[in-house]
């Protein structure tokens, strides 16, 4: 690994430079976040992981030329805080868009996409929130496409609506937009399926002042629950990633 948090050009692909795929660009919103499974996935796949953070000042690509695509992730801000770089994110996925490469939006990156497609990105009037373990459902269109968990990990306390033009994958009853794609190659979850064990159990200790809002659950639910449900949501994370990044894959498969 670099210096700068990236990986080199042939990392983890096992293959000689000539060889290597594209890194893929990963934007985190945090010092200390990580792509978790994510990077792990990707890296295996052949992919270097080009690590980007523009809360702490690095900049994003003019294009992703260079690049197989973009995976956007989470964080405790909004995506409609007035923070510059909150816009300069948003409005710089214009660039994924207009080349046509693949992006995963994840939760905060789900709800800038939404934002700059037009949506509205907002909470519940009641307060409730999705924190910790629920329900997941996928539409039809969602069906067609894979397998999906029947439960799935949360952290938000806001949701997103459905922007025009856009396919709805998977609903829940709090917050019944939880997954879609726009266009061919643009794609947004509500959800966490990143998160590795000690990436869960950070998670719990430093969001427990959260575990109070109403609908959230408590710290050992968070835990309790990926021993019963995260191997399907690993199973889903991989065969996505395969639609997103390596459609020659899926469909071998």
């Amino acid at each position: 690994m670099k210096a700068d948090g990236t990986t080199s050009a042939a990392a983890g692909t096992g293959h000689d430079a000539g060889n290597a795929k594209k890194p893929v660009l990963v934007i985190l919103h945090q010092e200390t976040s990580s792509p978790g499974r994510v990077g792990q996935m990707l890296e295996a796949r052949g992919h270097a992981l080009d690590i980007r953070r523009p809360p702490m000042g690095d900049p994003l690509p003019d294009t992703l030329q260079h690049h197989a695509g973009a995976v956007m992730f989470g964080g405790p801000m909004s995506a409609n805080d007035p923070e510059d770089y909150v816009k300069r994110e948003t409005d710089w996925l214009a660039v994924p868009l207009r080349e046509n490469k693949p992006f995963f939006g994840i939760c905060l990156g789900a709800q800038m996409l939404v934002n700059h497609l037009g949506g509205t990105v907002a909470g519940r009037d009641d307060g409730h929130v999705e924190i910790g373990w629920y329900p997941l459902a996928p539409t039809e269109a969602g069906k067609a496409l894979m397998d999906w968990p029947e439960m799935i990990y949360q952290f938000h306390r806001e949701g997103f609506s459905l922007p025009s033009g856009a396919e709805h994958l998977a609903t829940a009853d709090a917050y019944p937009n939880q997954a879609f794609r726009y266009g061919e190659n643009a794609w947004g979850v509500q959800f966490h399926a990143e998160l590795t064990q000690a990436m869960m159990q950070r998670w719990v200790v430093r969001g427990a002042h959260r575990f109070e809002l109403p609908g959230a659950q408590i710290g050992r639910d968070h835990l309790h629950g990926r021993l019963h449900h995260d191997h399907a949501v690993r199973r889903w994370l991989a065969d996505f990633l395969d639609i997103v990044f390596e459609r020659e894959t899926a469909v071998a498969r």
